[in-house]
């Protein structure tokens, strides 16, 4: 059995390293991909000054994504859990974190920034 599992441990490290050897000797790499495997932050050349402004709704709109993306992560537990828990607790937990949501969606619509255009 540990014999087995030697045996398969060696040929996964095999396969892995011949993949990375391809790999290696397929990419192409040339002088004039040196822009290319420069950093890139938010359009802004890392070359030159460090302190230019910086657009304070594309923070914003940043900000909103991530909040968005992190009640998706929280809405869906909710619902496998619909089967496993009382219904009324269930629907109770549901309405308030989706209160919560509208309640958060309605002050960034109030701040206007949902508005795309400056």
């Amino acid at each position: 059995m540990i014999i087995m599992m030697l045996y398969m441990s060696i040929i996964m490290i095999l396969i892995s390293c011949i993949l990375m050897l391809i790999s290696f000797i397929i990419s192409k790499k040339s002088m004039l991909d040196r822009e290319k495997c420069s950093t890139f932050e938010c359009g802004f050349n890392p070359k030159y000054l460090a302190r230019i402004p910086f657009s304070l709704h594309f923070f914003l709109i940043t900000m909103i994504f991530l909040i968005f993306d992190v009640e998706i992560v929280l809405i869906f537990p909710i619902i496998p859990n619909f089967l496993m828990v009382n219904f009324f607790i269930w629907y109770k937990i549901s309405f308030f974190f989706i209160i919560i949501l509208l309640i958060g969606l309605y002050h960034e619509w109030n701040q206007n920034m949902l508005n795309w255009s400056n």
